[in-house]
């Protein structure tokens, strides 16, 4: 009997890493119904997996993402951080907060810091209204040093994207590049040069994002304008152009970590450097002073069946498979879906009498060390990390994959929830996603239970 009940123990104890195992998605790979959000970087889950950056192709509908908040216009300054919540809080009322933070920001002297300790990957702030074309700017001084990436972004949840994007060891240098489904074509970057220096200064970058152009601006200078008809590509039948609802998103992160493809790490600047002059009290920083985002009206032939939110009809992911709608935004709980939104913790009532609390679901996607954009994602070969200084658009046979072929990338190397380290910082290598389990010691004396019997 006991060779049993020992057989029995060593083949959970085997299966458990399978039984807790998280669901992976991208690359046409779709997320299980019970967890059915996709994440950006390409694992399943429900909650805050299905708010911002949730990947409507590679999710298990598209309705399993939760609907977008539209575009407001407005001018976000940063006195104070009552209108920035953690994503371990938001549920997806816009109405509450401006930004979604991960990792640590502080609030100093008016602005407010992005900080990146040892050990963590960084801070993101993240717009909870999206844009859908628009004028967005934003006034900042960048952080410093070999491997550190400041960002200012728009990044929609069908992985078009938008940047502006500095490397800490050339300060006189801004990074315009654009991308759209997330389709890795590094030739699209543009370099913006001569600025005085990024970090000792504060300079002013606008992107304004219109139908048929983007225009990159620096203190009111423009430094690149890119057509839409530029980027046609007839293998995909598509314009390779962001087309599609983004978020702002402004962050510091760790370009050079030693766990990224060694292309980002060259793209980077190299390996951070965690004893570097450019850190005070511990951390590197950006400082960001203010954001104003004016919305321009939805482009010519919009399917308009509402005023509050962006929701996606079709995988195509193009202008004329994006509805506004009045659709809710927000869950009821981190167990909430697009397609079940007042999804809700059993009460503590329930529980006592033996009701389960919650079954074993991550809810809060962590970041990885590859940063929120596609740059974090340039693999291991080193020639593709240069920066193109050539104004040209995108490249007909690069981008011949579909939308279902856009799968999100993930280092392993993830963001936890910011409870610990002596900084408030998340640390990386640990526990990246918040996950509800059960206690699986309680499944082996259960099982022990049943072989004794």
């Amino acid at each position: 009997m006991a060779g049993r009940v020992l057989h029995s123990v060593l083949l959970l104890a085997a299966l458990a890493p399978a039984v807790f195992a998280q669901a992976t998605c991208g690359g046409g790979v779709l997320c299980p119904s019970d967890t059915p959000c996709c994440s950006q970087y390409g694992q399943c889950g429900v909650g805050a997996y299905c708010l911002g950056g949730c990947d409507p192709v590679n999710s298990f509908s598209l309705d399993s993402c939760v609907p977008a908040p539209v575009c407001q216009s407005k001018t976000y300054k940063f006195d104070d951080l009552d209108r920035v919540m953690s994503n371990t809080k938001y549920l997806g009322d816009a109405s509450k907060s401006d930004w979604v933070s991960s990792g640590t920001p502080l609030s100093y002297n008016g602005t407010v810091l992005l900080t990146m300790a040892e050990n963590t990957v960084g801070t993101l702030l993240a717009s909870t209204h999206y844009v859908w074309y628009g004028k967005v700017a934003a006034r900042f001084s960048t952080s410093a040093g070999a491997g550190v990436v400041t960002a200012f972004i728009l990044l929609g949840d069908s992985k078009d994207e938008i940047d502006f994007e500095f490397i800490g060891v050339d300060l006189e240098t801004a990074q315009t590049n654009f991308y759209s489904l997330g389709i890795t074509n590094y030739t699209n970057a543009v370099n913006a040069t001569g600025l005085s220096d990024t970090r000792e200064n504060m300079h002013d970058y606008e992107i304004d994002w219109q139908p048929d152009t983007i225009t990159w601006s620096i203190d009111g200078n423009v430094v690149r304008t890119l057509n839409r008809d530029e980027t046609w590509n007839a293998t995909a039948n598509r314009y390779m152009y962001p087309q599609t609802p983004a978020r702002v998103q402004l962050s510091l992160w760790p370009g050079g970590l030693a766990s990224n493809g060694q292309g980002t790490i060259d793209w980077a600047g190299g390996l951070v450097q965690w004893n570097s002059p450019y850190m005070t009290n511990g951390y590197y920083y950006a400082t960001f002073d203010q954001v104003s985002v004016q919305c321009y009206n939805p482009p010519a032939g919009a399917n308009v069946n509402g005023t509050k939110s962006y929701i996606f009809t079709d995988k195509s992911l193009t202008n004329s498979t994006v509805e506004i709608t009045n659709d809710n935004t927000v869950l009821k709980s981190f167990l909430g879906t697009g397609t079940n939104m007042s999804a809700d913790y059993a009460s503590s009532s329930a529980t006592a009498s033996g009701t389960t609390k919650s079954s074993d679901v991550a809810t809060v996607p962590g970041l990885t060390g590859a940063g929120p954009g596609s740059d974090g994602n340039r693999g291991s070969n080193s020639s593709d990390s240069s920066s193109s200084g050539d104004d040209s658009g995108s490249d007909g046979d690069s981008a011949s994959a579909t939308a279902a072929a856009t799968g999100s990338a993930s280092t392993g190397f993830v963001q936890g929830d910011g409870g610990s380290g002596s900084n408030g910082a998340a640390q990386y290598g640990g526990n990246g996603e918040s996950v509800l389990r059960g206690s699986l010691f309680a499944v082996v004396v259960a099982l022990v239970g049943l072989c004794i019997m």
